[in-house]
């Protein structure tokens, strides 16, 4: 048999396979605190470890409300924190959570119903449910609180949270988001 013979019969064998038309369009979820230096980018970091397996590609960023310009790198605690797990996020720099975020996002997960508020209010027209993780995750609404300028204690309470909330609320949102058109 020839190599074109061969080629066109592995053809005709994936022709009778279903193929997606398209790749399927990212979930994309935004994690959403004050400063964008603790609580959120500890979960942007750990979110795609609990995202692996799943059935669709889902991409993360993390958001501050009230970003200060002057303060804009990871907190000590939760670098050390992000350390000991693998991960390196000394280069991040805090951003403020913006109208093209919005506009982007497929669901914006606050860290407390106070900082959902706050989202909700800035963007009335967001189309983008804008919801507590905890809530999101469980249905009952528990803050993730801010461990910033507390001792290493309440940055590991905020960890328990984290791995806790994030693959139930990671589940969740590929199976109630639909892709976009």
């Amino acid at each position: 048999m020839s190599f074109r013979s061969r080629l066109l019969a592995v053809m005709s064998l994936l022709w009778l396979v279903p193929q997606p038309l398209w790749a399927a369009e990212p979930l994309k979820i935004a994690f959403v605190d004050t400063g964008n230096t603790g609580r959120s980018l500890m979960a942007e970091t750990l979110a795609p470890g609990f995202a692996k397996g799943l059935s669709r590609p889902v991409i993360f960023i993390s958001r501050g409300v009230d970003v200060d310009p002057f303060d804009a790198a990871p907190e000590a605690n939760a670098r050390l924190l992000m350390a000991k797990r693998g991960f390196d996020v000394a280069q991040h720099r805090a951003q403020q959570l913006t109208a093209q975020d919005m506009a982007h996002a497929d669901v914006i997960l606050t860290m407390t119903s106070a900082h959902a508020d706050k989202v909700r209010a800035a963007f009335p027209d967001a189309k983008a449910p804008v919801v507590p993780l905890a809530l999101y995750a469980t249905g009952v609404s528990e803050p993730i609180p801010d461990a910033w300028g507390k001792p290493m204690e309440a940055y590991e309470a905020v960890l328990v949270q984290l791995d806790r909330y994030l693959p139930l609320a990671m589940d969740r949102a590929v199976k109630d988001i639909s892709p976009r058109d």
